[in-house]
């Protein structure tokens, strides 16, 4: 009934699962939810039903003394402006901070795993990091409380010095309510995959490209990233 649109499933069991990955030593767990962006598309159905699943899950953690780390992705795929990619991340935060209420959600007690507001991946005139960072932050203020201690960036498809531009732009601007650093899976392991290719004589290599793309996050996380840190060595 909704093409092109996708509705995270899973929560039968869950509370009996988090028991479990707790008695085993997991202090925390992270839930993923994703948004498209396309023609008629996200519905308001869709992103109310992430957002009620991503609140029980939540929900769920903190009954069993875990820290929920929540993940609404709103995707860049598709020729979007950044305008409209402001307007479905608002929408949907929105949406998942009502339902975080409703469930009675521990703000202090959780992380946010949000997108960065870009312009779409092939949308042809693509934001600067400065229109980034304004935009994010600025989409961010409308809706996500300050009780919320930390927001964690996911990369969603950006390169690796990208989510590193970007993030660092974003912790230069003042006065922000919340500690905002990286969560990232592709924008740490894409060059690391590349040094390393399957070749056991090119593990250091591998290690040291992570040590540096994570250096580089590292300091960008507290608005100290240079450009010149891509070829410099990490310390």
């Amino acid at each position: 009934n909704f093409p092109g649109e996708k509705i995270t499933e899973g929560l039968d069991g869950l509370r009996e699962r988090l028991a479990e990955y707790r008695q085993l030593g997991a202090r925390f767990a992270k839930w993923r939810a994703v948004i498209g962006i396309g023609d008629g598309i996200p519905t308001r159905t869709c992103i109310d039903a992430n957002a009620e699943a991503l609140a029980r899950y939540a929900a769920l953690c903190q009954e069993g003394d875990l820290v929920p780390i929540v993940e609404p992705e709103v995707l860049m795929d598709g020729d979007h402006t950044i305008e409209r990619y402001f307007e479905v991340t608002e929408q949907t935060l929105r949406s998942v901070f009502d339902s975080l209420a409703e469930h009675r959600i521990v703000l202090e007690g959780m992380l946010l795993k949000p997108n960065m507001v870009l312009s779409g991946k092939d949308c042809p005139q693509q934001a600067s990091v400065q229109e980034v960072a304004e935009a994010t932050v600025r989409c961010l203020k409308h809706v996500v409380p300050a009780a919320v201690l930390g927001i964690v960036f996911l990369s969603g498809g950006q390169t690796d010095q990208q989510a590193t531009e970007h993030l660092n732009a974003m912790n230069r601007i003042a006065n922000l309510p919340w500690q905002l650093s990286f969560s990232y899976g592709r924008a740490l392991q894409a060059p690391v995959l590349k040094a390393w290719k399957g070749d056991s004589a090119k593990v250091a290599a591998a290690q040291q490209s992570f040590h540096h793309r994570a250096w580089c996050n590292s300091n960008a996380r507290y608005g100290k990233y240079t450009e010149e840190m891509e070829t410099a060595k990490a310390a």
